[in-house]
């Protein structure tokens, strides 16, 4: 795949797009391109996670940690991984090819330096985060409120 082609898919993936175009082009061409046949498994469940991978094409299916939940899908332009991007954590699914894939993976120290070099990029990802924790803490208290009054959230 072309740099220009990996920069594209990036762009697609909503917390990478945020970056802005240069930041954007020098995770692309950071990020390592990976292969994987039917029945691959990228990772596992409660693997140390070092970075992210982002889907080129094909896709994978995501299993919880102790098989237990219903298994999710990514395909193309999906973000796997994005806490691994900012600190050190577990794989909480385990991912696996269903057909012929391709993924992008970007490492932590990458995506760090990415934003160690474009401190405009790093504003705009904290203000994306700190949204995010609003609308979570908002959610949460809606739920505390229903629980409170005897009804299910759900």
């Amino acid at each position: 795949m072309a740099i220009e082609d990996e920069i594209a898919l990036l762009e697609r993936v909503p917390t990478l797009r945020r970056l802005g175009g240069a930041a954007v082009r020098n995770l692309a061409i950071a990020a390592e391109s990976l292969s994987l046949q039917t029945g691959d498994v990228l990772f596992s469940a409660g693997d140390d996670a070092d970075g992210a991978f982002v889907v080129q094409r094909g896709s994978l299916a995501l299993q919880p940690q102790g098989g237990s939940g219903e298994e999710a899908i990514a395909g193309p332009a999906t973000l796997l991984g994005e806490t691994a991007l900012l600190a050190a954590t577990k794989r909480p699914a385990t991912a696996t090819a269903r057909e012929p894939a391709r993924v992008l993976r970007i490492s932590r120290a990458a995506f760090l330096k990415v934003l160690d070099s474009y401190p405009e990029a790093a504003q705009r990802l904290r203000e994306l985060l700190a949204s995010r924790a609003d609308q979570w803490g908002r959610e949460m208290e809606n739920i505390r409120t229903a629980l409170a009054r005897g009804r299910s959230p759900l």
